[in-house]
């Protein structure tokens, strides 16, 4: 089966050796720097929207419709992404996060996606995905309305997983450039990068371990959610994706204090990137992932001396809505 694919990611991102990190950890580490993929600060949500936007593009779309946090880098790359392409996009901001200051509100992602000329919705309420899903078809219906053709990249379980397909090329483009790790480290937030990520390496018959490290949900919810994914895709694919459920490898000892905050763990494993190898993490998704690598290595799930691939999604347009956090965590002095 063929999926109409807009051209985003026009070359593989490459995957570099981090050998200060690897001597610090007793570990043969790598990075996949996705966040150089696709336009405007980059991130793996551009291989997700290259399906979606692919779908807009058949069917002639004039407006893109998409939902997220008020940080989100989906949002915020979906706009520069479209705009690309010649579309208008809405945007519809959810309140995921609490007790925040003014900077969270206007800086990062949303001071970009003003730039890109983006027309803001708001959403109320932060866990609550097919509420999010159907203000946005709502406003649709009102651009059909208005005669505009419109496409909504929809957010809650249940919709075709067309996002997972860019991870499974993604793994395509992992095993040709370096098919001999043991040992993949990934962001598991929405599960499509997850869970299209396992499910490319083991359609390709690799059984290389793929930990998924949460964002936004524990990792009993985030299992079940992969799953769910998984099966979705399978549907969309027409044939089963061989992934069992012991495939399905979560952990989540970085997520408190939870979605879209900067803990303890999470600050340790930003300085331990910057300090070392000069390359930044931001405070939402990638500190939060790379901080399962030192946190399994200690703790044995990660074997010394193993081949690590940690896959960097990107997300640094967010860093610049983090600065109380992040001079509570790094103080002057």
């Amino acid at each position: 089966m063929t999926f109409a694919r807009a051209d985003l990611v026009s070359a593989a991102t490459p995957i570099e050796p981090l050998p200060n990190l690897s001597a610090l950890l007793g570990i043969d580490l790598h990075i996949k720097r996705d966040d150089l993929a696709g336009t405007t600060m980059g991130g793996n949500k551009s291989r997700q929207l290259e399906y979606y936007l692919g779908a807009a593009q058949q069917k002639n779309a004039q407006t893109v419709l998409i939902t997220g946090a008020v940080q989100s880098n989906f949002v915020r790359t979906a706009a520069a992404s479209a705009a690309k392409l010649g579309m208008k996009t809405i945007v519809q901001l959810e309140a995921r996060v609490p007790d925040v200051d003014a900077l969270y509100g206007s800086n990062g992602n949303v001071l970009l996606s003003r730039l890109l000329g983006v027309e803001v919705m708001h959403y109320p309420v932060g866990e609550d995905e097919a509420g999010a899903d159907a203000a946005l078809r709502a406003r649709a219906e009102a651009e059909e309305a208005a005669g505009r053709t419109p496409y909504v990249i929809p957010l809650a379980l249940g919709n075709p997983p067309l996002g997972a397909l860019g991870y499974m090329r993604a793994a395509e483009e992992v095993i040709h450039q370096d098919p001999d790790f043991d040992v993949v480290v990934i962001a598991s937030g929405s599960g499509l990068t997850h869970a299209g990520m396992l499910a490319g390496l083991r359609n390709a018959g690799h059984s290389v371990r793929v930990i998924g490290s949460c964002v936004r949900r524990d990792a009993e919810q985030q299992r079940h959610r992969i799953a769910t994914v998984l099966e979705a895709l399978s549907r969309l694919l027409g044939s089963p994706v061989p992934v069992s459920h012991d495939d399905i490898d979560i952990w989540d000892g970085a997520l408190s204090p939870g979605y879209g905050r900067l803990g303890p763990q999470a600050a340790q494993a930003m300085a331990m990137m910057a300090r070392s190898e000069g390359i930044v993490l931001d405070p939402v998704y990638t500190a939060k992932v790379f901080a399962a690598v030192p946190a399994m290595v200690k703790s044995g799930e990660i074997a010394a001396g193993a081949r690590v691939l940690f896959v960097h999604t990107g997300g640094l347009a967010s860093l610049f809505a983090y600065q109380s956090a992040l001079e509570n965590a790094f103080p002057h002095g």
